[in-house]
């Protein structure tokens, strides 16, 4: 049996997304020009990856004479929100509190970043009373 297509993004693809969400629409080797230099990628494992990314359908593609342009069929914002939700689901037994929880117990973030997140919490408790 073939394994399960995964609809998260993995960090070789969110790479190459990050330049397509960046860019807009973008060919393989406009995709190539505009990752870091180091590690160095081939062309032939970006276009692997965007033909990837294009059966998950987070991309498409138009003809453009030879080339293929991609586009976004995702937004930024929409990715975030599938992954955050899987997170969930995975980790947290689709308990967004059990989230939270286990953010404001970390003891590796910032004083003024939790601060600002407990502010957050308490606007949001206000507004739905």
């Amino acid at each position: 049996m073939p394994p399960r297509k995964s609809v998260t993004l993995t960090e070789a693809e969110l790479r190459l997304m990050d330049v397509v969400w960046q860019r807009g629409e973008s060919t393989v080797q406009q995709v190539l020009e505009a990752l870091p230099k180091r590690p160095a990628l081939a062309y032939n494992s970006v276009l692997t990856t965007i033909r990837v990314l294009e059966n998950k359908g987070y991309l498409k593609h138009v003809k453009d004479g030879r080339a293929h342009v991609y586009m976004a069929l995702i937004e930024r914002e929409d990715a975030t929100r599938s992954e955050i939700s899987h997170l969930v689901n995975r980790f947290f037994k689709n308990s967004h509190e059990q989230l939270v929880l286990n953010i404001l117990e970390d003891e590796s973030i910032d004083a003024t970043e939790l601060k600002r997140l407990r502010k957050l919490l308490a606007e949001n408790s206000r507004e739905a009373r």
